[in-house]
């Protein structure tokens, strides 16, 4: 029986003091922090909080131990880790100069390439998170229409627009009335609550790709209040499909927040949309002195040349679901473990009814050498071999033994 190691014993205890010494919560991501990653099994000392270098779809631990990840970032890395030929194109813009006083050649040539691969695209501003670019989104939408109400369903990042947590003035969030996904009654009456809304502003998939008809609804209430349709697309572009779930339904957005895998996981996001729209950025402020540093556009640029190259978005998705198929016979085959797998191939996740039980699959799965997202998403990469694929296979066995109840247990 493995022996449990005390939490001042953890291999990466010097790091995980450290880190929560100097910044809150241990992580400046949300989701990296140690509660996020591990939930109840937080301070189990067998499980890794910090790395030393990722490579393809492997991560290697501070203390040199080596994973097999199924987070892949928090889904920003679709290509792999450290990517030879992104790599190289980083490198070239670092050592060319990534900023000066004036736009680097990149910004216009990558917009370009957004504009024929992003269906709603003509125009595009280029920003660095996420959260920024559907903020753009909105304040774009606001400025266009001379509205402030937003109609929202999604998750679109940390800032204040759209968020509930402690600091955010009540009157900044009475300005966005939230729907249930797919719920097109709940939209309808959203729309013609209250005054005219700015914008209807969709994460297209949550737990699956939103139904054509919820989506052809959002469509047809945006054009009827003169309203924007805004797509938050930062996880869904260049992986559901290059051009995202856009161009797999055929529901046209005015407006579409993208980012993520866009660049292989170095900073770079960017609101892109019918022309109109995007050139009220010239009636507000939307800018950023780092927004369109040359490394992001450059890693951007090589991943757009994959695109060109071979169906990546294919590639993620069979990788993705080969991945749910291993972990999710395993689970269905351990009912004790009382975990199971949800969503589609692209980007699943993993649901329990009893959180502590998730907690011990995640961290069972670490200590043999496989990170798995809590909950939500476990991304495939087209870095995602057979040899790793292979390795998650022969993992499952011992991590569901770990995970059997009582003196069976092997990890106590």
């Amino acid at each position: 029986m493995t022996r449990r190691i005390p939490f001042e014993e953890a291999p990466d205890s010097e790091w995980r003091s450290r880190a929560a010494a100097v910044i809150p919560g241990g992580s400046s991501t949300g989701s990296k922090r140690p509660e996020a990653l591990y939930g109840s099994r937080a301070h189990d000392a067998a499980v890794p909080s910090h790395y030393e270098r990722a490579r393809g779809c492997r991560v290697w631990s501070t203390d040199g131990r080596e994973f097999i990840d199924c987070g892949m970032a928090l889904g920003a890395v679709g290509i792999g880790y450290a990517d030879p030929a992104v790599t190289t194109a980083v490198q070239d813009a670092a050592a060319s100069g990534p900023v000066s006083s004036l736009p680097h050649r990149l910004e216009v040539e990558v917009a370009e390439a957004l504009v024929n691969v992003i269906p709603c695209a003509e125009r595009v501003r280029f920003l660095r998170t996420g959260a920024e670019a559907t903020s753009a989104a909105v304040r774009l939408a606001r400025t266009l229409t001379g509205r402030s109400r937003v109609v929202a369903c999604g998750y679109f990042g940390w800032l204040d627009w759209n968020s509930d947590a402690a600091g955010v003035p009540a009157a900044v969030r009475e300005l966005v009335s939230w729907v249930p996904f797919g719920d097109i009654p709940a939209l309808e009456a959203a729309v013609h609550s209250g005054e005219a809304p700015a914008a209807i502003m969709i994460e297209p998939l949550v737990h699956d790709v939103a139904p054509v008809a919820w989506l052809q609804a959002a469509r047809r209430l945006a054009d009827h209040a003169g309203a924007l349709l805004i797509f938050d697309e930062v996880k869904t572009c260049f992986r559901v499909r290059t051009g995202g779930v856009q161009a797999l339904t055929g529901v046209m957005p005015d407006l579409t927040a993208i980012g993520k895998a866009m660049a292989n996981g170095y900073p770079l996001a960017a609101v892109v949309g019918r022309a109109d729209a995007m050139d009220a950025a010239s009636r507000t402020w939307i800018s950023s002195t780092a927004a369109a540093e040359a490394t992001g556009l450059a890693a951007a640029r090589a991943v757009l040349d994959w695109h060109d190259r071979l169906d990546v978005c294919d590639r993620m998705s069979n990788a993705g679901g080969v991945l749910q198929e291993i972990i999710g016979t395993a689970l269905a085959e351990a009912p004790w473990v009382g975990v199971r797998t949800e969503g589609p191939p692209v980007m699943w996740r993993l649901t329990a009814e009893v959180p502590e039980q998730l907690d011990a699959l995640v961290a069972a799965a670490a200590r043999h050498g496989v990170l798995l997202k809590r909950g939500a998403y476990q991304f495939g990469a087209v870095a995602h071999d057979d040899e790793a694929l292979d390795a998650v296979s022969r993992a499952m066995p011992g991590i569901m033994q770990a995970l059997l109840p009582g003196p069976r247990r092997v990890d106590d």
